[in-house]
């Protein structure tokens, strides 16, 4: 599979690349750390009990980009830079931490000595830099933004609760001695990454119908209300566009999303776009008047191909390897609201929905629903689905629909916009705009798992630390319609009508 070969223009910012090298095994991952804390009661924010055989095998950071509020516009350029090159150490941290297993085994100081404690510096660098960053501008940052810098290393099956860091993360992973017995095996199906594991795949007939209970990705449309859809052809990824930027969280930045993202709609979509670029651009739609830009990180089989990124940041040399899977099918639909007409979405509009990092922030904003055709009615959002012959993976997001009314964008890109209530209505302040539902269908060999190992399994690529784990999946969207084809959206949903 050949790589986008534009030619990328020369950042305004510096660019910002990961700098430890990776130790490379087989397709080019990374080897997954495998070290074992002493029995203790942790005194961090997490308040949880390890025992002597847990194992550690990732670095837990809190978020600071979703605790940072009301930055100027004129900072956030340098805002968004700072948080990519923060980053940027999770993911050196995380490689020192999976490439020293033998220093560990030797030293049960090393991971806090070596990794954790100048990572804690690091980071308290950059959030200083943030807030005088913020201040300079004419904004107040959060005095309380320091709490932030201390990381801690935890292990594989240890989810954050949906309230994300709480604590602030504060233990610095001072309790977890780093025991390592040198010869326990790793548990990484045999390919020298970390993840997935057989525990993230479910049988779809283990799934309860009807019982997924999620706080996010409500469908907006109903039987009252708006009630047309609008569905845009943008094709599956033909033209073989893909790259680990970020054009919304960390614009300026090369590789700011340290995993592949497919890209539909618009064709001039990395991380040096600007809006002129994105609206002169050309578009896989089949309607020319969309140039809006429909991304979300890859699926891959674990299969042991060597990608055309097997050896690149953001690809193999971040633990994502193995065969890149197109979806068969990509849907993207435009959906109304239960309680009465929507408006049109400005344009540039930004959302993301999902959350990339949700296996360490938790699942506050966890979105993707996994599902199985002919099974629609059976969703997860924290396991990869075993789907029976001839039923076909499928991956469903609902968009925020509520917008604010002012803004294209916010500080940590999600204030602006906010999920439909449990009745169909938006939060106070907010209105209804067109919902993007997003529906991708995949033809999948479905993995076998035997005496907890999974062989030849899919998983969706993700920073190195979250491990693969499915409810890190998420999906970004940028409105690049033009007015007509926006107002035909609109009209076309409040008249209840379905279009194309």
């Amino acid at each position: 599979m050949g790589r986008n070969t534009r030619k990328r223009r020369t950042p305004l910012a510096t660019k910002i690349v990961a700098g430890a090298a990776a130790l490379a095994v087989g397709g080019g991952g990374l080897v997954w750390a495998n070290f074992y804390a002493s029995a203790h009661e942790d005194h961090g924010g997490h308040n949880r009990t390890r025992s002597a055989g847990a194992q550690v095998a990732t670095i837990d950071c809190p978020d600071v980009g979703q605790k940072i509020r009301d930055v100027p516009d004129r900072a956030r350029g340098e805002v968004d830079g700072e948080l990519a090159t923060m980053d940027s150490q999770i993911t050196d941290a995380y490689q020192r931490l999976a490439t020293t297993r033998r220093a560990q085994a030797g030293d049960s100081q090393f991971v806090q000595n070596s990794i954790l404690g100048p990572l804690k510096d690091r980071r308290k660098a950059i959030i200083d830099r943030i807030q005088l960053e913020i201040n300079r501008a004419g904004g107040r940052a959060d005095d309380n933004l320091d709490e932030l810098a201390g990381c801690q290393g935890r292990p594989a099956d240890q989810q954050q609760d949906g309230g994300g860091q709480n604590g602030g993360g504060q233990d610095d992973g001072q309790n977890d001695d780093g025991q390592n017995g040198g010869d326990q095996n790793q548990d990484d199906n045999g390919n020298g990454v970390a993840g997935p594991v057989a525990d993230d795949f479910i049988d779809i007939n283990d799934v309860q119908p009807n019982s997924r209970n999620s706080r996010n990705g409500l469908a907006a449309d109903g039987d009252g209300g708006s009630t047309g859809t609008f569905t845009t052809d943008c094709g599956v990824n033909e033209n073989n566009l893909f790259n680990s930027d970020n054009l919304i969280a960390a614009p300026g930045v090369d590789n700011g999303a340290h995993h592949t993202h497919d890209y539909v709609g618009n064709q001039d979509n990395d991380a040096f776009s600007s809006d002129e670029d994105l609206a002169n651009a050309d578009t896989s739609c089949q309607n020319q008047g969309d140039k809006s830009t429909y991304y979300w990180p890859v699926l891959r089989l674990q299969d042991g191909t060597q990608e055309f990124d097997a050896n690149d940041q953001g690809g193999g040399a971040e633990g994502n390897i193995g065969k890149i899977l197109k979806p068969a099918q990509a849907e993207l639909k435009f959906v109304g609201s239960q309680q009465g007409d929507v408006v049109a979405m400005p344009k540039f509009l930004r959302i993301i929905t999902g959350d990339a990092k949700s296996f360490t922030n938790g699942d506050a904003n966890a979105n993707t629903s996994w599902s199985c055709s002919g099974f629609e009615d059976r969703q997860v959002t924290d396991k990869y689905p075993l789907c029976p012959e001839g039923s076909q993976v499928l991956r469903t997001t609902n968009f925020q629909s509520c917008w604010d009314g002012q803004n294209i964008d916010s500080a940590n890109h999600r204030d602006h916009m906010a999920f439909v209530q449990e009745d169909g209505s938006c939060p106070e302040g907010f209105q209804a705009v067109p919902q993007l539902q997003v529906r991708l269908a995949y033809d999948i060999p479905t993995p076998t798992v035997e005496n907890g190992q999974v062989q030849n399994p899919y998983a969706v690529d993700s920073f190195p630390e979250q491990l693969h784990k499915p409810i890190t999946d998420h999906n970004d969207f940028i409105n690049v319609m033009d007015e007509d084809l926006m107002n035909e959206v609109v009209d076309c949903v409040n008249r209840g009508e379905d279009c194309q």
